[in-house]
Order: structure tokens, then sequence, then C-alpha cells
């Protein structure tokens, strides 16, 4: 019940939301083909350009926003396609959060396909949301060839740079998940050992089930520790089995972001 009663004061206070349709005028999307790793591995992009003022948002939007979600199809040869995110921006409008990109973005791809491949035929559908007054759903298809060489794109490196430290870079310590059963779900108390960031810090903490709504968190600090609470309410109303290994924690501070996998018991 509080989950329908959320998102129904969510939309009331997002903008207007249009079906999806073609908007040519407000996102274009052009595929960077890249290059064929060492390993054997494919650096791809894609990228999309925004018209001047309007947002596409990260996988966890915020308050309001439609995530990106990628479809893929192509060479029987490729085995997965893994996207990558850039660090996004966390704006505050009129008391609600979307985390973001504005202008435009570009989500690196890496593809992972049989030792001997040659070119790889990658195809597909992007469907994101674009905001500024309305918010509307936009459908972008995609079917490019990648050619077996190529050399480094450095468009594709700087999205690379900007992606989220890991847990090992950002030197964070002990990350511990206590969790515990309310009414219509579970409330989880993340507590980081991590260093403090120059700015105000921000916490967005992801289940892994999409179906999973996560409210946003409740941040406090305490020297070297970090915590930040969370309630998570399943659609079937009561608490649920949650999967710590699956649990993810992203910590935002100024323009750099903490990209954490999973966390020990609490």
């Amino acid at each position: 019940m509080r989950k329908n009663l959320l998102t129904l004061l969510a939309f009331m206070a997002a903008p207007t939301v249009l079906p999806a349709q073609s908007f040519d005028d407000l996102a274009v999307l052009d595929v960077l083909p890249g290059w064929r790793t060492d390993a054997g591995a494919h650096i791809a992009a894609v990228r999309i350009t925004l018209s001047p003022g309007w947002i596409t948002y990260w996988r966890a939007p915020g308050d309001a926003g439609i995530p990106p979600q990628f479809t893929f199809t192509g060479s029987t040869a490729i085995t997965s396609i893994q996207p990558h995110w850039p660090t996004p921006e966390v704006v505050d409008d009129k008391g609600m959060r979307s985390i973001g990109y504005y202008d435009s973005v570009v989500f690196p791809l890496t593809i992972d396909a049989a030792a001997d491949a040659g070119d790889l035929s990658v195809s597909g559908e992007l469907t994101i949301g674009v905001c500024e007054e309305i918010c509307i759903p936009v459908n972008l298809e995609f079917d490019e060839t990648l050619p077996a060489g190529g050399a480094p794109d450095p468009i594709i490196l700087a999205a690379l740079a900007t992606q989220a430290l890991t847990k090992a870079q950002a030197n964070v310590g002990a990350v511990t998940c206590a969790i515990d059963p309310i009414g219509d779900g579970l409330r989880l108390t993340a507590q980081i050992a991590v260093p403090r960031a120059e700015a105000s810090e921000f916490v967005v903490i992801e289940t892994g089930d999409p179906s999973v709504w996560v409210s946003e968190a409740d941040v406090a600090r305490e020297g070297p520790t970090l915590s930040a609470t969370v309630d998570m309410v399943h659609p079937s109303g009561g608490p649920f089995a949650l999967d710590r290994s699956g649990v993810r924690i992203t910590v935002f501070g100024g323009e750099k972001a903490i990209d954490i996998q999973g966390c020990s018991a609490g």
C-alpha cells in the first residue's frame, strides 16, 4: 500500500509523462564502433545526444524518471554485453532529486565474443526517459557492425574514466548491512568505512531486483563511518528474502562516486 502511495505522490509531483513515440529532435543515438582488445573483448559505446537543457537518467533515476533499458541482439559469436555507467549528476529540483545526464552521455559497452570472432554485428534498442518540463519515454534503435580491428577511441576512454571508483580504488574498508523487517518490507542500514568526501555525501542503494522499491537513503556520518538507511518494499507487501551479495551501494560526493558491490551481515 505504501509503495503505491509513494509512487502516486512521486508521479503527481513529477513532470508530465507522455507515451513513447518518435522524438528525433530530442534524443539522437549513434554507435561508436570502438576497438578489439588484446584479450579479445570489444569495447564500443552508445552515445546519446539530447536537445540542450534536457536530461536523461542513470540506472537509478531518483524520485522521478525512467532508467535506461538496453535490449541487444546480434552475432551468435557474442556471449555477453555489459554496459558501463559514467558518473551522473545529482540534481535537486523543487524538493525532488534526479540522477542523470544533461545534454549528452556516452555509455561504453564491453562485448565478449568467441576468440576467433571477426567483425561483430550488434543491434538492439535503448529505451530512455528524457525530461525538461515534460518527461518523454523514447525508444532508440541501433544496428552496427563492429570491426575486428580499430583503435582506442578517446571519447569512449573518457567515458570509462568517469565511472565510479571501485571499493579498492576508493580505499573503502568494511561494509556491513543490518536488515530488519518492517510492516511492508525491510529496513536496511549500511555501515561503510570510507574516507569523507570533499562535498556533501549522498548514497543510493539498489537490490538488483527492479520490482523492489527502495526509498531515498537517510545518510549520517560518524568519524570514518558513513551510514545509510533505506526502506525496501516488495510487491508482496511484506518482509522478503534479500541477498546481501546482490546489494549495490553507490556513494556520491561532489563529482566523484564509489561503486560498492555487496555487503556483509551487520
